[in-house]
């Protein structure tokens, strides 16, 4: 008979507690869901922002060539003079001209930024991809007093890759490199694999980067240059982004920087 007793009063207690308990738990579900909603219409919001921009910086683009094009020819018809006034119409113009030439880059980094990457992907030996790299950019070394060596494997590294895509990223670190390299130096590109990754080292004998510029070179808009448009980086980020590859970078004042890529091997990337 006790034991019916503590059943009864047992279940009684559990009641309250179970309501309880259920209570909290729908609470807690319709928060998860509001927050989900909330976040659904930020991302929503996000996207059209982004759809946007991207429809302005065309709208920009197209009267902005026009506007090159009137400007070059203008330059060309001021050339046919040589008395002091047209000369000083000619420099005002190439200033114009000059901030327009920049106008279009900062456009055409944002719309590389910020356009929808399609990858077309194809298995790519990452070694002979560097080596070709290296071999277009060698003439750009030269002319700079820098040093370029690139240490690749024997064995090809084979990566799932947009090779366009991937040549534009290493591209981008290699120019930023060598202006970081004003008095000439030396420029390192190494390639290597550890277990499932494929690794590359992009080191140069720079000036090096401030504790404090270092970590926001990837952000979008910063940029330690005169006239940098501060996208080079953060596109080149997006782009390892995409192949679920990584990038980050280590520096020193007056010793130089180095960045290192890792990119999944032939294979690996399917699985992540």
């Amino acid at each position: 008979m006790e034991q019916w007793w503590l059943l009864i009063v047992g279940a009684l207690l559990a009641g309250p507690v179970w309501i309880a308990l259920s209570y909290w738990s729908a609470g807690r579900v319709w928060r998860s869901a509001k927050r989900m909603s909330k976040r659904a219409r930020g991302r929503e919001h996000l996207a059209e922002l982004g759809q946007l921009a991207g429809g302005l910086a065309h709208e920009i683009k197209n009267p902005l060539s026009t506007i090159n094009v009137n400007l070059k020819l203008l330059s060309e018809d001021l050339q046919r003079y040589e008395d002091d006034e047209h000369r000083r119409w000619a420099h005002r113009l190439q200033s114009v001209q000059a901030e327009a030439d920049r106008l279009k880059d900062i456009l055409n980094d944002f719309l590389r930024f910020a356009g929808k990457v399609e990858l077309q992907l194809e298995n790519v030996n990452l070694c002979r991809l560097i080596g070709e790299l290296t071999d277009f950019f060698a003439p750009q070394t030269e002319a700079a007093k820098i040093l370029m060596r690139a240490y690749l494997p024997d064995e090809p590294i084979h990566c799932s890759l947009d090779a366009n895509l991937i040549k534009q990223a290493f591209l981008n670190l290699m120019i930023n490199a060598t202006q970081a390299m004003s008095a000439g130096g030396e420029l390192f590109i190494k390639a290597s694999t550890n277990r499932n990754e494929a690794i590359v080292e992009v080191t140069d004998t720079g000036d090096g980067i401030g504790p404090d510029e270092l970590g926001r070179i990837f952000e979008v808009y910063y940029s330690t240059k005169h006239h940098g448009t501060g996208l080079g980086l953060p596109t080149t980020k997006r782009i390892f982004r995409e192949h679920h590859g990584d990038i980050r970078v280590q520096s020193e004042l007056g010793k130089g920087t180095r960045f290192i890529i890792t990119l999944p091997l032939a294979g690996e990337q399917e699985n992540k």
